[in-house]
């Protein structure tokens, strides 16, 4: 089935092994931790008392750079439906880096995944991913078909992809990259000061969307804040699956997946995506208003209608 709709208005094992921090069990979320195999995962919780004990939790995946703070403007209503679990991936928010030698590789990403809900949540599990976050849950989607109930993609469908001809190309880059390392870290006097650079990124914020996300990301030094995001996410990939590649893990989703686009965000005039949303079984497409981020910056409703709708179809 595949459909497109505008939208233009307003084993969890009980986490038995995880820790979550009671101070902040009255408040709209907790802080909640998950040690794996080889580091510790850490990220935002959201519940509400009244959800039944049947209800599939949701697992929220941000973007590149982001983190799970990514997810505060819409979690506490989905969190209405069932358990909101929002990752920081490895190097981004407070869980760990990865260990010196090693990259930040897509595939390790649902890896890591794959491990936590096998450790900590019995039976499926609904994602919802944004940018990264959508490629990585489709990717594990494809894989370990029978973990994932529905799949959400916000502004995301499918890895960037490289032809093979142009694979040593981006192989040396990579590699050069790597050997160069990182210069020094930036000091920023005050949050506001890192807020400001991160509204004018890749994919610009608001200053109110910017201080929603960029806490989390920082650490507290002498003279001020540096970012606690590990300085080699930013390094070239070594290598990029081809499209034939990404063709096959789309057509290897078997959950109903909702596609977000965002009416100004990073796909908008990319036709060569188009081809992708027929690959996948059961899929649907909801045009959303706002840019990259139309989960977090600006009127979130529509994107709150469309998933919600989506993951309760009842």
């Amino acid at each position: 089935m595949n459909t497109k709709v505008s939208v233009t208005t307003g084993k969890e094992r009980r986490m038995a092994s995880a820790r979550t921090d009671k101070a902040h069990m009255d408040k709209a979320h907790a802080d909640t931790e998950w040690p794996l195999r080889h580091l510790v995962l850490r990220g935002l919780s959201w519940s509400a008392p009244d959800t039944p004990d049947t209800a599939i939790p949701i697992i929220g995946l941000h973007g590149w750079l982001d983190n799970a703070a990514t997810f505060t403007r819409i979690a506490p209503a989905l969190a209405q439906l069932a358990p909101m679990h929002c990752i920081d991936f490895p190097g981004h928010g407070h869980s760990e880096h990865r260990p010196p030698g090693q990259d930040y590789v897509l595939v390790d990403y649902v890896a890591d995944i794959a491990d936590l809900i096998d450790r900590y949540f019995e039976g499926p599990v609904h994602i919802v991913g944004h940018s990264l976050g959508g490629i990585v849950g489709a990717m594990y989607a494809a894989s370990f078909p029978d973990r994932v109930g529905r799949l959400v993609m916000i502004d995301s469908l499918g890895p960037l992809t490289l032809p093979p001809e142009k694979s040593a190309a981006q192989l040396r880059k990579g590699i050069t990259k790597r050997l160069r390392g990182s210069g020094a870290p930036m000091t920023y006097g005050a949050v506001e000061d890192a807020a400001k650079i991160r509204a004018g990124g890749l994919s610009p914020l608001s200053s109110e969307a910017a201080h929603l996300l960029v806490p989390r990301n920082l650490r507290e030094v002498e003279g001020g804040y540096q970012w606690r995001t590990d300085a080699r996410l930013r390094y070239p990939s070594l290598s990029r699956f081809d499209e034939a590649q990404v063709e096959g893990f789309l057509k290897a989703i078997e959950s109903p997946t909702l596609f977000l686009r965002a009416e100004d965000g990073l796909l908008g005039g990319r036709e060569s995506w188009r081809g992708r949303s027929r690959l996948i079984p059961d899929f649907r497409e909801v045009v959303v208003p706002g840019s990259h981020h139309c989960h977090l910056d600006g009127n979130v409703d529509p994107v709150i209608e469309a998933i919600r709708e989506f993951l309760d179809p009842s």
